[in-house]
């Protein structure tokens, strides 16, 4: 397929190098003016680029790659035999795609299982509720931990009925606003919880929307603060026992967690590469993290994200291109930990950061994109815009503010620009961690799209005679 994709568009694309070789100004002191005219002559190439992911042979690719891995492996939790296989499978698709200096890089990573879980209402009658045990949380006593309930709607609530907590599970019955604000409940509560003497604490599901769905995720104890059992409930229960204590009723819960956490694990970020053709050792990284919860098939979470950004390498190689600096492809480990993969990465390569252009995470969907999210100086932001423009033909041309991502940050708080897709974030924030992520939530034809703008930016930004500038 490779050879066919190449002599339909090769001779026009060997003509369009040509033609750029003439837009260039290859002086290290250009004008902005001279900047927009070269990045305008990539106008061919991102249309073909745009047509191959979107309309042509390629189309769907990326979606069909992702239903087979999740689909055979299923959820692909740290530290888990699931998450073992993929990164092996992932490595032999690297290879047979004809990516170069594919290679696993070795790190050490949590391992925690969930267990058998349960919650039973007790008073004021008898109700089973739907729990998701929090990444890292203790379990409870075999016989498990039933306690009357102290319902809270913040952590400001909570200290100022510090005296009513003692010996009781919090419930967090936080309003959404939205996830940056609204997920310090679930990652802190149950320290918040223990300070004032609680034994558990069950937090309503961080979602945007809701059909009976807990949402799991990572929480986070602290030094010197007692550890105790955490969990997700639903929206749906986290407002039911509001109106029950508000009416003065009394609630008490039987809380079951098996939950246990176990010596590191040993995990690999997976990496191939287009390697560059002038600029071999500068970078443009292109990433998505291959771990997830171990509810659902991590579809969506990050599936999308890791797929389209290896897909992205598979369109500029199928179009027979190769930029001037090399194009890097990482799939993380461990994301969902709170980047551990990816700091192990940035502390490995570090010290080659004067090297790397731009980095790019896709972490939030792989529904239509909106645009580009970007985090970097005026005159990098500006070179995005024009970049961006090269997407008209498919009405993705917005470059938004606040760049980012759990993985790459470490490189944004060091200068690098970085670049995250936008897209419909309700909607990703209603499968979100939860037993609804599986391909059921993708799109092919939105991911087809989102595929294209990955390619375009990570391609032009990569061939570009000069690195996006740092001031």
């Amino acid at each position: 397929m490779k050879f066919l994709l190449f002599t339909f568009v090769g001779a026009h694309l060997l003509a369009l190098n040509s033609g750029k070789a003439i837009c260039r100004n290859d002086t290290s002191q250009r004008t902005f003016q001279e900047i927009k005219e070269e990045i305008a002559c990539y106008g061919d190439v991102a249309k073909a680029i745009i047509d191959l992911a979107v309309y042509g042979k390629a189309q769907n690719r990326s979606y069909e790659r992702l239903a087979l891995l999740v689909d055979t492996v299923g959820s692909r939790l740290s530290g888990s035999k699931g998450l073992e296989k993929a990164i092996q499978i992932m490595c032999q698709n690297l290879k047979e795609d004809g990516l170069e200096n594919v290679h696993l890089e070795p790190v050490k990573i949590p391992h925690w299982e969930r267990g058998e879980e349960s919650a039973m209402m007790l008073e004021p009658r008898m109700q089973k509720m739907a729990i998701l045990g929090l990444g890292s949380s203790i379990g409870t006593p075999p016989e498990g931990i039933t306690a009357e309930v102290l319902v809270v709607t913040s952590f400001d609530e909570l200290r100022r009925r510090a005296q009513e907590a003692r010996g009781k599970i919090v419930v967090y019955n936080q309003p959404y606003t939205n996830y940056s604000n609204t997920v310090k409940y679930r990652v802190q509560g149950a320290v918040e919880a223990a300070k004032v003497g609680a034994l558990a604490s069950l937090i309503r599901s961080v979602a945007s929307f809701s059909i009976y769905s807990p949402h799991t995720g990572i929480q986070e104890y602290q030094d010197g603060v007692p550890q105790i059992p955490t969990a997700c409930i639903t929206v749906e229960d986290a407002e039911m026992m509001s109106r029950m204590v508000s009416r003065g009723s009394k609630i008490v819960i039987q809380l079951k967690m098996g939950a246990k956490n176990y010596p590191d694990a040993d995990s690999f970020n997976t990496v191939a590469e287009i390697i560059g053709s002038k600029y071999p050792e500068q970078v443009v990284l292109v990433s998505g993290h291959l771990d997830s919860w171990d509810v659902g098939q991590g579809a969506m979470d990050d599936g999308g994200g890791a797929f389209i950004s290896w897909e992205a390498l598979s369109l500029i190689q199928d179009l027979g291109l190769r930029p001037k600096r090399t194009l890097r492809l990482v799939l993380w480990t461990a994301e969902e930990q709170g980047g551990v993969g990816a700091f192990h990465y940035y502390q490995s390569h570090k010290a080659n950061i004067s090297n790397y252009s731009l980095v790019m995470e896709s972490d939030a969907g792989t529904f239509l994109p909106s645009g580009l999210q970007f985090t970097g100086s005026e005159k990098a932001r500006a070179i995005m815009k024009e970049v961006m423009s090269l997407l008209q033909p498919i009405n993705v041309t917005q470059v938004f503010s606040a760049g980012e991502g759990t993985d790459i940050n470490f490189w944004i708080q060091d200068g690098v620009p970085g670049a995250s897709l936008l897209d419909d974030l309700y909607k990703y924030f209603s499968f979100h961690h939860s037993r609804g992520d599986t391909m059921t939530a993708m799109d092919p034809k939105q991911m087809n799209v989102a595929a294209a703008v990955w390619a375009v930016v990570s391609y032009v930004v990569a061939d570009m005679e000069e690195m996006l500038p740092r001031s």
